[in-house]
């Protein structure tokens, strides 16, 4: 077994896994944006879910509006971008199946765990 207090700090950051799934946590600014038209997990579908603040998917140029509770389903090789539009922090956790990361945030190659 795994655990972890979640603390949301700035940016991004892997908090647990294995070689089947991963949980990130990414914490964004007022007006700041993570990924954008060329982003896409080519090896790993993600799961969004919003622990607070507020925002905007873009996944394959389709708009969902993030408020506290949104969950979304990226489906692997879809491009994807988040925005917080809100006027606080936007923290979400994520999950990764398989992972797409390595220990230290950067992107693995798909298909490669």
């Amino acid at each position: 077994m795994q655990h972890k207090h979640l603390r949301f700090g700035h940016g991004f950051r892997v908090v647990l896994g294995d070689s089947r799934s991963q949980a990130t946590q990414m914490t964004l600014v007022p007006g700041e944006t993570e990924g954008g038209p060329d982003n896409r997990h080519r090896g790993a579908d993600q799961w969004l879910f919003v622990v607070s603040g507020s925002g905007v998917a873009v996944v394959e140029g389709e708009r969902v509006e993030l408020r506290e509770g949104t969950l979304v389903f990226i489906e692997r090789g879809e491009r994807h971008e988040i925005r917080n539009t809100g006027m606080t922090l936007l923290k979400t956790l994520n999950i990764y199946v398989p992972p797409a990361y390595t220990d230290g945030g950067d992107e693995l190659p798909a298909g490669k765990p």
